[in-house]
């Protein structure tokens, strides 16, 4: 998937033509309109492409790309990363050793970094609701081996399609942040495993499509946390994420009208934080509606 991205998609798109492994290409663009189009036609005319009428973010471009393939499997690599020639192998083995595993994640590192550091080698769900990549900023000796996580990471991981379509495919209205989280999880209360595979390496350029310090970035992730949690998370666990999200704002107010000239990080600015309530409670009857049926909160990541 793609938006905006047309610098970034030859090394990534010469990455995957480097596999050792055959297989079909897909690029969804996201109505773009800095040239991705016509590059791709020029420079690609191997690829295939999906151009959607208008951009439904990174969500929206998966599912848009999983409707239109009926692979067993789908490999999704961010625009932003190059995988290593032996990248899809690995996970192909991986999947088929574990036919349990509905998802197999990949080994990002940063790119450029000498020594090389991690990226994600996985989401771990934490006790406050919020997922984290697993092993990001440690040493490239650390998770070297294979094995079970919480989630697999959207920007490089191979997906079992039909598992994903049984579980309600990605959720379209997050748009951005949060769909593989919640697309883990559904699919682990459906009795599916994740896996992590060491072997399949990407390189990635981290933030290099979102900038992580943006309002964007902020809101997309404050609020589609709280509709993930709604909807994969017990009753009783998901109420007390959501009411220490407005506990949290109001505490925030208050030290705001102390300090009206204080700086602080987007997610914690009380005109976001109301705009992330806001557009939660209006999806939230969806959320209900699409609630997985079994939520569960995984016992391992709650400590």
């Amino acid at each position: 998937m793609t938006w905006q991205g047309a610098h970034l998609l030859g090394p990534c798109l010469a990455s995957l033509h480097r596999q050792t492994l055959a297989h079909d290409v897909l690029v969804v663009d996201n109505a773009s309109t800095d040239g991705t189009v016509a590059l791709l036609e020029r420079e690609h005319p191997e690829v295939r492409v999906l151009r959607l009428p208008r951009n439904t973010g990174f969500a929206g471009g998966v599912q848009a790309g999983l409707d239109a393939t009926d692979a067993e499997f789908v490999a999704l690599l961010n625009n932003d990363a190059m995988a290593d020639e032996g990248w899809l192998a690995a996970l192909v083995a991986e999947a088929h050793e574990h036919p349990e595993a509905a998802a197999v994640t990949s080994r990002m590192l940063l790119a450029g970094r000498t020594p090389p550091v991690l990226n994600n080698t996985g989401v771990v769900l934490l006790a406050t609701g919020y997922g984290a990549d697993r092993g990001l900023g440690e040493g490239d000796t650390a998770y070297r081996q294979p094995g079970e996580v919480f989630g697999f990471s959207g920007g490089a991981a191979l997906l079992r399609s039909a598992a994903v379509r049984d579980v309600g495919g990605f959720p379209v209205p997050f748009f951005l942040y949060y769909e593989d989280t919640d697309t883990s999880w559904r699919l682990r209360a459906a009795g599916w495993t994740i896996r992590y595979a060491p072997t399949a390496v990407v390189h990635h350029e981290h933030s290099a499509s979102t900038d992580q310090a943006s309002a964007l970035f902020a809101f997309h992730n404050e609020r589609n946390r709280l509709l993930m949690l709604a909807r994969c998370a017990p009753s009783r666990d998901a109420l007390r994420c959501w009411a220490r999200f407005a506990l949290t704002t109001a505490s925030l107010a208050r030290t705001r009208a102390l300090h009206p000239r204080r700086t602080v990080p987007h997610h914690f600015r009380i005109g976001l934080r109301l705009r992330v309530a806001a557009s939660a409670l209006r999806l939230l009857p969806w959320a209900l509606r699409t609630r997985v049926p079994g939520a569960f909160w995984p016992p391992a990541d709650r400590a």
